[in-house]
């Protein structure tokens, strides 16, 4: 369990300086992790990130404002409203997988190829665990 942790302090520490290097909360780059690849109705984002609407909704207001979000009506429901990235929050998106990537490796680099899939396999178990 030690390891995990000392692992999670690591990885926030890498997250913590890269949302710090684009002017980003931890919610916000969460959020333009979340949105990377799909589009989520405002409850339904609220809900992944444990927020309160009213707390979702002012992020998402500063996020739409600096042109990294848009909102648009649910097609299958025109009382709901979606969120999704802009073309710059897509671009900015992109930019920081790869950064977070590049800045994690080190973390994984004493790894073999197999030992590497193994520990992607058993995070994966590990996430799904504990959303169930």
């Amino acid at each position: 369990m030690d390891g995990l942790v000392q692992a999670s302090f690591a990885t926030m520490a890498v997250l913590n300086r890269l949302s710090a290097e684009h002017d980003l909360s931890l919610t916000q780059l969460r959020v333009l992790a979340i949105l990377r690849d799909r589009r989520l109705r405002m409850s339904d984002l609220a809900d992944h990130l444990g927020l309160e609407k009213s707390t979702l909704s002012g992020l998402v207001d500063r996020a739409e404002k600096r042109g990294l979000l848009k909102r648009a009506r649910d097609a299958a429901d025109g009382r709901a409203i979606e969120v999704f990235l802009s073309g710059a929050g897509r671009e900015l998106a992109e930019r920081l997988q790869d950064d977070a990537a590049r800045d994690l490796r080190p973390l994984t680099s004493g790894l073999s190829e197999d030992e590497s899939r193994v520990l992607a396999l058993l995070l994966t178990r590990m996430l799904e665990s504990a959303a169930s």
